[in-house]
């Protein structure tokens, strides 16, 4: 799978750097794809909520010959159900250590973590964040990982953060263009 880069590199806002080849994007669950809010019904199960916007990307991302791999403290059917929904196959549940598991998911697949982006939102997700060639913060991500971030997102986490971050990682990447080709082009707005 070839590297998503593009010949202008575009910079993180923050960093003051170009933004490194990304060939992998790892996501957190809860405040990340989710507003962070777990709903407990009667019987004891939880649900989450997804942001549509969020798949549409993804699917896009991995179309263009991205991986995405979901890493999570927790496990749930519903993250479960929607990694299946998007062809997420790589699926981290109960990580007591996101860095080393993800690390070794990636090293599996001969990608590095300097090729990965992840996008996060509190401390359990700041070990990978200073790992990873492109750490990403959601706008209501707590103050020490924003502190941490290569970008922060202007939308929160469950409210489209991700698609954001993708669009700006294809952007960087020179890959954009693609995506809006399929729908006939970039429209004058």
């Amino acid at each position: 799978m070839s590297a998503m880069s593009a010949s202008k590199p575009a910079k993180a806002r923050g960093a003051g750097g170009p933004v490194p080849a990304i060939r992998a994007l790892g996501l957190d669950v809860d405040g990340t794809l989710t507003d962070g809010r777990l709903y407990v019904h009667d019987d004891g199960t939880q649900s989450r909520a997804y942001h549509t916007q969020d798949g549409f990307a993804i699917r896009w991302f991995q179309r263009l010959g991205g991986l995405v791999l979901i890493c999570t403290g927790k496990a749930g059917g519903s993250v479960r159900a929607r990694a299946a929904e998007l062809g997420i196959d790589l699926v981290i549940e109960n990580s007591t250590d996101k860095r080393a598991d993800v690390a070794a998911a990636l090293a599996a697949r001969g990608i590095a973590l300097e090729q990965l982006a992840f996008i996060g939102d509190d401390l359990p997700d700041v070990p990978l964040l200073r790992a990873c060639g492109l750490p990403i913060a959601v706008a209501n991500a707590v103050p020490e990982v924003r502190a941490v971030a290569a970008y922060v997102t202007q939308r929160p986490g469950g409210g489209g953060a991700v698609r954001e971050a993708i669009e700006y990682i294809l952007r960087a990447g020179g890959r954009w263009a693609d995506v809006l080709a399929h729908y006939g082009g970039a429209p004058r707005v």
